[in-house]
């Protein structure tokens, strides 16, 4: 059985590395070979690897928070380039009540207090689905922390973050952003350019990550084989 990991990319080499430093979180986690493509930006694809162990079945956990073109459109296509006939594709991570745990705690590392006024920040999209998606996320985060959360795109759709930040500040309160992003890049810096008095870490390897990502691998393969690995124990953290 092989694992593949499919990331979006970024020309950020911290960026290109963090995916790196999750794959590996995540193959220690289930002691077995965690590999990792991009569908844009650098390589190597999906289609490329995939075709290097066409004999072996390959569970392909698709690294990106929402639905959207990437993941309904993109990762399918480099599937069916490849040519390899046993691959099994899960759903994307998010929504998932388990990242807006990490959220909830990156939240906290920041030094977010509960009379702070928050936006979920994430990188944007056309696709319908994946905007709501997106929506309910920032629902279940406004549930989480008891008011209501705000959500603005670094990059596709409106508000852009810079201007619900300036919107937000005008209600007196200090603006918290948090990053519904998975690695450092472009977009990251676009919210700590936003002018917000904090902006989170994107969720990165935060063991929660980690853990969800361990967990689709770990289901789709038992769906397959008897094989079915323990999860490795992680920090308390998330």
């Amino acid at each position: 059985m092989s694992l593949l990991l499919v990331a979006h990319g970024t020309r950020k080499q911290s960026g290109v590395s963090l995916i790196g430093d999750i794959a590996a979180q995540v193959s220690s986690a289930l002691d077995r070979p965690v590999r990792v493509a991009f569908v844009d930006v650098l390589g190597p694809t999906p289609s490329e690897l995939l075709r290097e162990n066409l004999d072996r079945p390959t569970v392909l956990v698709p690294a990106f928070l929402s639905r959207g073109y990437h993941v309904s459109r993109d990762i399918p296509s480099h599937v069916e380039q490849s040519e390899h006939p046993h691959v099994t594709v899960t759903r994307a991570l998010g929504p998932d009540p388990a990242l807006v745990r990490v959220l909830v705690e990156r939240l906290i590392e920041s030094g977010w207090r509960p009379d702070d006024s928050v936006i979920l920040a994430a990188a944007g999209t056309s696709d319908p689905v994946a905007m709501r998606d997106l929506h309910t996320t920032a629902t279940w985060l406004s549930a989480t922390i008891g008011s209501r959360v705000e959500l603005a795109f670094a990059a596709t759709g409106e508000p852009r973050i810079a201007d619900a930040v300036a919107a937000v500040r005008r209600q007196g309160r200090r603006v918290v952003v948090a990053s519904y992003l998975l690695s450092d890049g472009l977009f990251q810096d676009r919210l700590r350019d936003s002018g917000a008095d904090l902006v989170t870490d994107p969720l990165g390897t935060h063991p929660g990550v980690t853990r969800l990502i361990a967990t689709r691998f770990q289901r789709a393969c038992a769906a397959l084989t008897p094989w079915r690995p323990v999860v490795a124990a992680l920090s308390a953290k998330g």
